[in-house]
């Protein structure tokens, strides 16, 4: 089973991404500490809960690329 987030959680993220993508890496820590400076209000563990998503988007946005340049790869070969 996957964790659960609330909708809430997913598009604040999302928001965040697409507004700060460049900032943003597959860092939990540095991600943690850029949500904190760009997000007013809100608890530490919805916080936490943000830069844990955007972390995880990052990393399978990441994994996708790779694969599609492999399969690019393959089919110039």
């Amino acid at each position: 089973m996957g964790n659960v987030r609330t909708e809430q959680i997913k598009r604040t993220a999302k928001e965040l991404i697409k507004r700060y993508h460049d900032k943003f890496s597959g860092d939990f820590e540095n991600n943690k500490h850029l949500v904190n400076s760009l997000v007013q209000g809100g608890t530490p563990k919805v916080k936490n809960q943000i830069a844990g998503y955007i972390t995880r988007s990052l990393a399978s946005e990441s994994k996708e690329h790779l694969a599609e340049a492999q399969i690019e790869g393959e089919e110039t070969a």
